[in-house]
């Protein structure tokens, strides 16, 4: 998602070469993943559960918001990369509790797709770096209708609709696209790499996340 990360020009750490800056960005991603394994796997949906929900939501909001906030301000990668486990935490607490009532096949048929689709729009994000750079404004647009749709259905309907799953793969998709071709515009330092990893670490969440929930529907 759209960060100042990439709105740098300019840097002071050293430059990387591009196959170790995509890299870099690939290994933190990596670690990202790693520990949403973890937590899934050795922390129960019921122990998240436990914890008061203004509790949680609020130390969820206040974790990922001065996450988000310490790697876009930093130009230092410890720091940065604090603020991406920041990140990465509370996500994966929500993730636990998402992921439990749905079976071990399943989850790893969303993660074979999504693993999929994150490739190729990486791909295409490097192949047309202009037209998704023109679709950004467009993308933003569209998820923040969507939340305050979503939020009114849930709020005075009581449901949600499927079709907005749909509707924010293919905006999450564009966002992959968007940020993985503007990693690769900024300055090619190990900071921008963490930055970027971590931009592109939510973009990628959330593709899983309702890519999960659309095969959960059609199984």
């Amino acid at each position: 998602m759209n960060t100042g990360v990439f709105d740098r020009g300019y840097t002071r750490g050293k430059q990387l070469s591009a196959s170790m800056y995509n890299a870099a960005i690939g290994l933190v991603l990596l670690w990202g993943f790693a520990i949403n394994w973890w937590m899934v796997t050795n922390i129960s949906p019921e122990a998240v559960l436990s914890i008061h929900p203004l509790l949680f939501f609020g130390g969820y909001f206040v974790s990922c918001i001065g996450g988000v906030m310490l790697f876009t301000n930093s130009e230092t990668p410890l720091i940065s990369f604090i603020g991406y486990n920041m990140v990465v935490v509370p996500f994966g607490l929500v993730l636990n509790v998402f992921v439990a009532d749905f079976d071990p096949m399943l989850i790893a048929e969303a993660v074979r797709v999504t693993a999929s689709v994150t490739l190729l729009m990486m791909i295409l994000g490097t192949l047309f770096p202009r037209f998704f750079q023109g679709i950004a404004g467009a993308l933003t647009i569209a998820l923040l209708m969507v939340i305050v749709v979503e939020m009114i259905e849930a709020i005075f309907f009581g449901r949600h609709r499927g079709i907005m799953d749909w509707i924010v793969v293919v905006i999450f998709c564009g966002y992959i696209g968007v940020d993985w071709g503007r990693a690769n515009r900024i300055p090619k330092t190990l900071d921008n790499a963490i930055d970027s990893a971590a931009a592109l670490y939510m973009d990628i969440i959330n593709l899983f996340i309702r890519i999960l929930s659309i095969l959960g529907r059609r199984k």
